[in-house]
């Protein structure tokens, strides 16, 4: 069916302010072939934290058509992160039944766009966005969701959430000041890497856990005082030996052991910050035990605290802080870690197909930076 019959069809079942646009270039890719009228997308199929169990690759679905506000985005990059296996699990929402569509953020071309969104954006023009939905060839994004950028390129996603949780979260809850001792877990991970740059662009001084000496030597290179890898170190001792005062603020993302490590490795007026546990996201229970019952008497003989961190309650400060970390990167002030599978055992993360390998990698540990799949299309971007 071609688009203008498509736009039509959608016009006549449904009062939607879709402007048909498909005599024009609006709907027409910048290289002037046509976008096609179906795509593959991954789709939540049945709920389990067990991602190759709850999701499937649809071939064969309509690419979606824009609204009169709405962009429709080629993807060519998208984001893995650890929650995705939250959300196939059904813990976010539990009103929402499978099928549903996977994936948080994006990074493509406007292929194709509503009237009032043409006011702001062009076909052809670099966008990243934060939505549902992002697992998929093409997406419709809302214009006033959408993140202009100068190209597209990887190291743009690693901002969109991963950079935003560490600065937003440290901003709002960790109440840096120079000098303080920073305890980031997980720190060579997607998130990781920015909580130590942050905390180090704040004079403070950084400790951070990893899983090998080649994610240590990464730690350093982007400004982390002492690296522990917990391989061939005890986290407990080094801190016990180290920091016998306790550290001032966590920034933690494992959960469970790590957690409880965290807790009692606080200083007086200490503050954790949860930003997730992904030790416990494969679990059909979802939590690893954790020793809570004397967790009162810690904090109370600490004036300690812990925060919990989700990054939806704190839209109204996003936009600042992306703008932020954008001229940051631009002006060579932070590192954007990202990791393509290069180096895993079938090669580079290529099509939607190997966004389940790209999963199975980050929960080996096995990813320095932020994991990134790249969406190769049959017509070659000029960005």
């Amino acid at each position: 069916m071609s688009w203008s019959a498509r736009s039509g069809v959608a016009l006549g079942c449904r009062a939607r302010p879709i402007v048909d646009m498909s005599y024009s270039r609006h709907f027409l890719d910048f290289q002037g072939s046509a976008i096609p009228s179906a795509m593959k997308k991954l789709v939540v199929t049945r709920l389990s934290p067990n991602f190759r169990e709850a999701v499937a690759l649809r071939h064969g679905v309509p690419v979606p058509l824009p609204g009169d506000g709405d962009l429709l985005v080629r993807n060519r990059f998208v984001g893995i992160n650890a929650s995705d296996i939250n959300y196939s699990a059904g813990r976010y929402d539990a009103s929402v039944k499978p099928p549903f569509d996977i994936g948080f953020e994006g990074v493509g071309d406007v292929v194709a766009l509503g009237l009032s969104a043409s006011a702001d954006y062009t076909v052809g023009q670099a966008v990243a966005y934060v939505k549902a939905g992002s697992f998929a060839e093409y997406t419709v994004v809302p214009a006033k969701q959408a993140v202009p950028l100068p190209s597209v390129k990887p190291e743009f996603l690693s901002l969109m959430v991963s950079g935003a949780t560490a600065y937003i979260s440290l901003k709002e809850l960790g109440e840096l000041s120079e000098g303080q001792k920073v305890l980031v877990t997980a720190a060579a991970g997607g998130t990781g890497q920015f909580a130590v740059q942050l905390a180090k662009k704040a004079k403070c001084h950084v400790i951070g856990t990893c899983s090998s000496d080649e994610k240590g030597g990464f730690l350093k290179s982007i400004g982390c005082d002492r690296a522990i890898n917990y391989k061939t170190e005890s986290i407990e001792s080094v801190l016990r030996k180290d920091y016998p005062e306790g550290v001032d603020v966590v920034y933690e993302s494992v959960g469970g052991k790590m957690f409880d490590l965290a807790v009692n490795s606080l200083a007086t007026k200490g503050r954790l910050i949860v930003i997730g546990f992904i030790t416990g996201y494969q679990n059909p229970t979802g939590l690893s035990p954790i020793k809570a019952e004397v967790l009162p008497a810690k904090l109370l003989k600490k004036s300690a605290s812990i925060r919990g961190f989700f990054l939806n309650h704190y839209f109204s400060e996003y936009k600042m802080a992306l703008k932020h970390l954008l001229k940051m990167y631009e002006k060579g002030e932070l590192v954007c870690e990202v990791d393509l599978g290069d180096m895993s055992p079938e090669g580079k993360f290529t099509g939607l197909e190997s966004v389940f390998r790209a999963v199975d990698y980050m929960y080996m540990g096995k990813n320095i930076g932020k994991i990134v799949v790249e969406l190769p299309h049959s017509v070659n971007s000029k960005l």
